[in-house]
């Protein structure tokens, strides 16, 4: 997988500082120098600009990212600086913050479609730095069938590797089959139990089971079944079970369709997916919609904010 291009000079942390700082000073920001540096730098050295920043100028240096920018390059350079933990960490209290528009959706997208380790740091990071337990804003604002299951994810060790036990996978498509699709009614209970408790590749294993012995789709049986946020939930760990590049493919060019933009989507993903598997969403954006997502970007947005969401994509490959 290519990783993310890093800037053609070495630079360090201090002369990065130093450089945003100019950028900062005299009449209107430099965002074109901003958004060079903080797009090709990772987690580590992100973290290492804002001490060195801190340290010469006694400032934060998102403090100062906030007051020298606006609009949608704000949010997304200021969503950017912290590590992938941090960002997820972030996005998950805002989402669920009492004080804004509660985007129940985008807690439970970034919830479902991570690792179990990934949810281990998201859930460490938002004690340590916000006080915040996650299960608790979920209890708070979430509730019915998406609350139980919500909790019940946050709250299970899931296995990580691939390993898979076909007779099992082959039970659960059963289970489900007999809590769906064979009653009258759901018993959401088993949905829940098994989507939260199998590993991804199970849970692909019990989806391919289902089509193999009932001749329908688990994801169709899904949106049949259940609704709301809890089909969303459902589906969004189904999906990132089978290819969370497909998946993510998919949100992206959902959030570009028709007219208008959905900025916040778009940040939000971009932004978050840079270093962990933009090359598979690019890749599986092109096989599905026909175009790359950098000429969609490039056609949805403007300015800096596109030229830091272009920065982060990196050049396209056909």
């Amino acid at each position: 997988m290519a990783t993310l291009s890093v800037a053609p000079m070495l630079t360090s942390p201090r002369d990065d500082a130093m450089q945003l700082y100019r950028a900062f000073k005299g009449l209107g920001c430099d965002t074109t120098a901003v958004v060079k540096i903080l797009a090709h730098r990772d987690a580590t050295q992100r973290a290492l600009i804002e001490q060195e920043y801190k340290a010469i100028y006694s400032e934060e240096l998102n403090k100062r990212l906030a007051s020298e920018l606006s609009g949608d390059v704000k949010s997304a350079l200021l969503l950017r600086i912290p590590d992938p933990a941090g960002r997820d960490a972030i996005i998950v209290r805002q989402s669920l913050a009492a004080d804004t528009i509660i985007n129940l959706k985008a807690a439970t997208e970034v919830i479902c479609s991570r690792t179990p380790s990934q949810l281990q740091f998201l859930t460490q990071v938002s004690r340590a730095r916000f006080h915040a337990y996650v299960e608790h804003d979920f209890e708070c604002h979430a509730s019915g069938d998406h609350k139980e299951l919500m909790l019940a994810y946050l709250n299970t060790i899931r296995y990580e590797g691939t390993e898979v036990d076909w007779a099992m996978a082959e039970q659960d498509a059963t289970s489900l089959y007999k809590a769906g699709e064979k009653r009258v009614g759901t018993d959401e209970n088993t949905f829940i139990r098994i989507f939260c408790e199998r590993s991804r590749a199970h849970l692909a294993a019990v989806s391919s089971a289902y089509n193999r012995l009932y001749g329908r789709s688990l994801e169709k049986v899904v949106k049949s079944e259940t609704s709301g946020n809890f089909e969303f939930a459902l589906l969004t760990v189904l999906r990132c079970a089978e290819n969370p590049g497909k998946y993510f493919a998919k949100v992206l060019h959902k959030a570009m369709k028709g007219m208008g933009t959905d900025e916040s989507t778009l940040t939000r993903v971009i932004v978050t997916r840079t270093e962990i598997d933009m090359q598979y969403i690019k890749a599986e954006y092109h096989k599905k919609y026909g175009n790359s997502l950098n000429d969609a970007v490039q056609s949805e947005t403007t300015r800096h904010y596109r030229a830091f969401l272009l920065e982060l994509l990196g050049p396209t490959h056909h």
